[in-house]
């Protein structure tokens, strides 16, 4: 299976929503704590080598990235220093980015972009905030300011265009509906920092929530007085969790003891697939929208890998 060499710490790996052979990978030097980052555009090819298509270096480490739902040229990137930037694959390198929106006072952790009306994305801060944009508006449309600490991840819902998440070190994960002045919502998910969160793209009111107490909990804000499912499995701290687009109970998770998981939260061994690749803290993953099966993670070995479910991901 392809793998490609990062010169900085991975951070984040997504698949195009446009072409199934293009991702996007959010890298920080020295860990993310202290230099400069990049943004790399990745091209597949069929049983061959990843090859690199485009890159934008950055003053600052970049932690993730996610690509336009209505332009499959655009890229929108995280960045360390509060910054939220904006790349068009169409353009030279020189002319990018073609937009930084800056009102974030501290490391812009994720990013999202609506996939339903697909005309907005909301970036979440270690300021404590999450943030409301559209792309071609300098000034953000809102801020959600509720959490107590920082927010680590973001997540719109797949079918309703209003309604996100946002996962906290706060212990908290919060539902939001944007025609709403404060959350809807308040989930007190885990009793450790919450660094991911992601919604079940079959059933709009299950949603996934991992944490530094290396577990993965699965939820119906319904009723979410209990979890439907609580996942064991990983040694440390649980750094993100994605849900299948493909199976309506599958997902997957990375976390600092550098392993990929592959659930089932519908059966009793949920446990159904883990991927040692990695010799760094594994902190990005990402399923294919458009390729069943497909997988790509990336973390602190500057390493990217792609794979299919099943397969090992260091096979040549």
């Amino acid at each position: 299976m392809p793998v490609f060499r990062t010169p900085f710490n991975g951070y984040s790996v997504k698949f195009s929503p446009f072409y199934e052979n293009k991702i996007a990978v959010a890298t920080a030097q020295n860990f993310g704590i202290l230099g400069n980052g990049r943004v790399h555009i990745l091209q597949l090819t069929p049983n061959g080598p990843i090859s690199e298509i485009a890159a934008y270096d950055t003053a600052d480490g970049v932690y993730d990235v996610c690509w336009s739902e209505a332009h499959d040229s655009l890229v929108i990137a995280a960045s360390g220093d509060g910054s939220v930037k904006l790349y068009d694959l169409s353009l030279p390198p020189t002319n990018n980015p073609i937009r930084a929106f800056n009102e974030h006072t501290r490391e812009v952790h994720a990013v999202d972009y609506n996939t339903v009306r697909k005309d907005s994305f909301l970036s979440a801060s270690w300021d404590d905030t999450v943030k409301l944009w559209t792309v071609d508006r300098n000034a953000s449309v809102r801020t959600f300011k509720e959490h107590a600490y920082c927010v680590y991840s973001t997540a719109w819902n797949p079918r309703h265009a209003d309604i996100f998440a946002s996962a906290s070190g706060d212990c908290t994960t919060r539902i939001w509906d944007v025609r709403e002045p404060g959350s809807t919502m308040i989930l007190p998910a885990h009793e450790f920092e919450i660094l991911s969160c992601d919604w079940n793209k079959y059933d709009d009111c299950i949603i996934a929530t991992t944490s530094v107490d290396k577990s993965i909990k699965v939820w119906d804000v319904r009723n979410y007085r209990v979890p439907i499912s609580v996942l064991n499995g990983h040694g440390y701290a649980v750094r993100k969790v994605r849900f299948s687009p493909h199976r309506a109970s599958a997902m997957v998770s990375c976390s600092y003891d550098m392993t990929v998981c592959m659930w089932d939260y519908m059966v009793e061994d949920a446990l159904i697939g883990r991927y040692d690749h990695h010799t760094e803290f594994a902190v990005g993953v990402d399923m294919s929208v458009l390729v069943e099966g497909l997988l790509a993670s990336t973390g602190w070995d500057e390493l990217v890998y792609v794979w299919q479910h099943g397969m090992d991901p260091r096979a040549p």
